[in-house]
């Protein structure tokens, strides 16, 4: 065990933390140790948050109790984990989440388990208030909040770092990588939350290891994206993956897309979605992972879709086909569950509709349960694709008309693109590095004059 070291305290009348801002439940968690005869603190990102000024969306605990003790005091507990065994004491909706106290060092009484490159498969080896500080991931994550004085107890130099607005590493940088390589997105992500530059120590070593982020669960990748996207600082993260070359170890053909992309406008795009989706957040409109991977996946799918219509292939045969494989390929880095990557099919696979003008087309499309989301994926395509304008129009019109004046409207109109054009109008526009769509020269159909005419 580690030798004990003196806390910086930092008394009540010298920190903005006030009981007023820490949720009920936790305050009952932490005076219900104390009165068992354990210690409890308020710890990690609540105490950060606080400390930052911002109201945090849950609240930590560490103490000396045992999770079998901790399982003891309350009645409303259970236990969770292997890896890291917790103790979840549940007030209605709210959980608090209880760890005891843990070191870095095994006598042997403990219970841990690391591989051959260091990563930590189990780590349930239980120490001092001091162990648990110097164990812990960021000096920013490692202040304690004690309800005895309601002082914060700082053993790293965590505090100076969250008034300097720093996110600096607990220990050697790529040791703690390479004990779990999601630590470098966990930085990323971080930073991006709370606007903190990350240490150079911190950030120099990620670029070489960010290959490691292979051998991480796609599960908990999926998880660890969703925090990093759809928590109301996408655009951030997006960017802070990209400065520190984490962006093909998590989305490989999205950055290959992006790199071969010229125009730029691809990244554009991704960019502007993320932007919406952060401004959605804020506004507490609904979001949903489907969108944000049609998002996130869409360079990959236009680069994709481009190769194969270059081999021959019919457009609808390559549509499908691209995404497929690109839905394929990333699951082997995020594990994106099937009931949002076939909603993300759909919305690509509508782009091609938007194309078109016969009657009978427009009201299946406007029918689609997922027209909503393909138009809304339409208007950030417009964003950067001026050619798409007249589609973009066409569409925010028809939603507002009446069918039966829909109807009358379309009998006069013209027709867009045939089957045959619709997968040469997605390709020839997805990747930003071309022309003006080229449309095919039809011969007129039957059914009145102007049917045959591009829209």
């Amino acid at each position: 065990m580690s030798e004990t070291v003196a806390p910086l305290v930092i008394p009540r009348e010298a920190h903005p933390i006030s009981r007023r801002n820490i949720s009920s439940a936790a305050l009952k968690v932490l005076y219900g140790l104390r009165d068992a005869g354990f210690k409890g603190y308020l710890v990690g990102g609540a105490v950060r948050d606080l400390l930052a000024g911002r109201q945090p969306k849950d609240f930590d605990v560490a103490t000396d109790a045992t999770p079998e003790q901790v399982r003891d005091v309350f009645r409303n507990c259970r236990l969770i984990g292997r890896r890291f065994r917790l103790a979840h004491v549940v007030y209605g909706r709210e959980i608090i989440e209880v760890a005891t106290f843990r070191a870095n060092d095994d006598d042997g009484s403990g219970d841990r388990e690391t591989q051959d490159d260091g990563r930590v498969l189990r780590d349930n080896v239980y120490g001092t208030i001091e162990d648990d500080a110097v164990r812990r991931d960021f000096t920013a994550n490692a202040l304690y909040y004690a309800i005895e004085d309601f002082s914060v107890r700082d053993y790293v130099g965590g505090y100076e770092d969250v008034l300097a607005r720093k996110l600096k590493l607990i220990g050697d940088p790529e040791k703690r990588y390479r004990e779990d390589p999601v630590r470098m997105l966990r930085a990323v992500r971080l930073a991006a939350k709370l606007e903190f530059t990350i240490d150079e120590s911190a950030a120099a070593p990620m670029p070489a290891l960010a290959p490691l982020l292979a051998g991480a669960a796609p599960a908990r990748l999926f998880d660890e994206s969703l925090k990093l996207f759809l928590a109301g600082h996408g655009e951030a993260s997006f960017l802070g993956l990209e400065a520190h070359q984490l962006l093909p170890a998590v989305l490989p053909e999205t950055a290959e897309a992006l790199r071969t992309n010229r125009s730029g406008l691809l990244r554009s795009m991704v960019l502007d979605g993320l932007r919406n989706t952060d401004k959605r957040i804020a506004e507490d409109k609904p979001v949903t992972p489907a969108f944000l991977y049609a998002v996130l996946l869409w360079p990959a799918y236009c680069r994709e879709l481009a190769r194969l219509q270059a081999q021959g292939l019919e457009p609808a045969v390559a549509q499908q086909r691209a995404a497929d494989r690109v839905t394929l390929h990333q699951a082997h880095r995020i594990a994106l569950p099937r009931r949002f990557s076939l909603p993300m099919q759909e919305i690509w696979m509508l782009q091609p509709r938007f194309a078109l003008r016969q009657k009978k087309r427009v009201f299946r499309t406007l029918a689609h349960p997922r027209f909503r989301a393909a138009f809304d994926f339409l208007e950030l395509r417009a964003k950067v694709a001026p050619e798409l304008a007249a589609d973009l129009l066409f569409w925010r019109d028809a939603q507002l008309q009446a069918p039966a004046a829909l109807s009358e409207s379309l009998d006069h109109g013209g027709l867009g693109l045939d089957e045959a054009g619709e997968g040469d109008a997605l390709a020839e526009g997805a990747t930003g590095d071309g022309g003006p769509r080229r449309r095919r020269r039809r011969r007129p159909r039957r059914g009145g004059p102007g049917a045959g005419a591009p829209a």
